[in-house]
């Protein structure tokens, strides 16, 4: 969609000016710090040493929302945007696109796979809606001839040319994202294909045969003396009952790594619980054995239900 029939179109009416006019203040300041006179650590920068602060904000707006902290999340989803403009920006000084350019591709993608809201034929429901959204993908990915830096064909096109293994649905998940992330998209890309449970209670049927399995190899690495180590075939079943958990999450509607983050946050906040009840009864680790700590434990467990339940009936 070019600039013109952009400018036409209903839906790029609806924004006010007040977006558009703090970006480019943004994309101005973001010039100033990374020109001649700006800051010295902004101008150190390059596209490898933003990489793990562009990680790590993206976490840190997981937190916000897994924490319903909505001025925190103002804050990170800021953090998050200043990343992209300064991508951008470094891509603009050598001359490859711009923050208006990564915008425009945006809003001609976003249009591009809504043609049941911006089409004659209209999603009825949130189901037909995704698989307008899917289809309209997979048209993409078939049309797509991703190339390198140098204009190299990409090991997919060498694939299509017969010079290496054909295409497959489940290319270009990038393998830097977190393994349960990776294991949520593989599922996504499946169930496209029609490859997945029907429902939740099914794929819980498989973590069950999973942990079943685990179970049975556990029992046969003790039988062969690899207590403590963890066989190649405990890790394999491991494996699997991780990635059957992890379609479990898709499937009630989240996904494995909020969850587990969820999880982690719940874990230290009840075993700074736990250091408390300890200290409130006078004890130190070395002085207690595994059933008082239990003991501690389900303590610290119990005022934290009976706080969530005193919070939830006000």
């Amino acid at each position: 969609m070019g600039g013109r029939d952009r400018e036409n179109h209903p839906f790029a009416r609806i924004a006010g000016s007040e977006c558009g006019e703090v970006m480019d203040r943004l994309v101005e300041l973001m010039a100033r710090l990374r020109g001649p006179d700006g800051c010295p650590w902004d101008r150190a920068q390059n596209y490898d040493t933003m990489k793990a602060l562009m990680l790590e904000e993206a976490y840190e707006v997981i937190d916000a929302l897994n924490q319903r902290d909505f001025a925190g999340l103002e804050d990170e989803l800021g953090d998050l945007l200043f990343q992209v403009i300064f991508y951008s920006r470094l891509a603009e000084e050598e001359g490859r696109f711009t923050l208006a350019d990564v915008m425009e591709r945006l809003y001609s993608k976003l249009v591009r796979r809504h043609p049941h809201v911006f089409g004659e034929n209209k999603a009825r429901n949130a189901e037909e809606a995704l698989k307008s959204w899917n289809a309209v993908k997979e048209q993409e990915r078939g049309r797509a001839e991703p190339q390198n830096a140098d204009g190299v064909a990409s090991q997919a096109q060498r694939g299509a040319a017969g010079e290496s293994e054909q295409e497959s649905l489940l290319d270009g998940i990038a393998e830097t994202l977190p393994s349960t992330l990776v294991a949520h998209e593989l599922g996504v890309r499946a169930a496209e294909a029609g490859f997945d449970w029907p429902r939740a209670a099914s794929v819980l049927d498989k973590v069950e045969e999973e942990l079943a399995e685990l179970r049975q190899e556990l029992r046969s690495a003790e039988q062969d003396e690899l207590r403590g180590q963890a066989s190649v075939r405990v890790e394999e079943e491991l494996g699997d009952l991780l990635f059957s958990l992890s379609q479990l999450a898709r499937h009630l509607g989240t996904d494995p790594e909020s969850c587990l983050r969820r999880g982690n946050q719940q874990f230290r906040g009840r075993f700074r619980a736990l250091e408390r009840e300890l200290g409130r009864r006078g004890r130190r680790w070395g002085d207690c054995d595994l059933e008082e700590l239990e003991a501690a434990w389900n303590d610290a467990k119990a005022a934290e239900r009976q706080r969530v339940s005193s919070g939830a009936a006000k």
